[in-house]
């Protein structure tokens, strides 16, 4: 079996707590490499990570009043094949709104 020669590419991880502004964020960055000509696989949603957590309302006589809360963590994933210098320094100055969390691995 005869190994092939990698091509660059770039993986960006984004995450946050609401997938309106996560989706408005893949939207943006679906964008700009596009117009910078490289080519999109993704973005890929992961599963939705739910954490919860239960609090007592009150202490001690109260005990079976309880309260849950919940947290829900989105992420998405784009694979970048064949990226341009371009497209690198488009990805650097894209202003994201703020709650969402991007990390590009090269």
């Amino acid at each position: 079996m005869v190994a092939k020669k990698d091509k660059q590419k770039i993986r960006i991880v984004v995450r946050a707590f609401d997938h309106k502004v996560l989706d408005e964020s893949i939207k943006k960055i679906v964008m700009v490499c596009t117009d910078s000509g490289a080519k999109i696989v993704g973005p890929i949603p992961l599963p939705t990570k739910i954490e919860k957590i239960t609090v007592n309302r009150s202490t001690f006589v109260n005990k079976d009043a309880r309260e849950q809360f919940e947290i829900r963590r989105h992420k998405r994933i784009i694979d970048i094949l064949e990226p341009s210098s371009q497209t690198l320094s488009a990805l650097q100055d894209l202003v994201v709104p703020s709650g969402v969390g991007i990390e590009i691995k090269a």
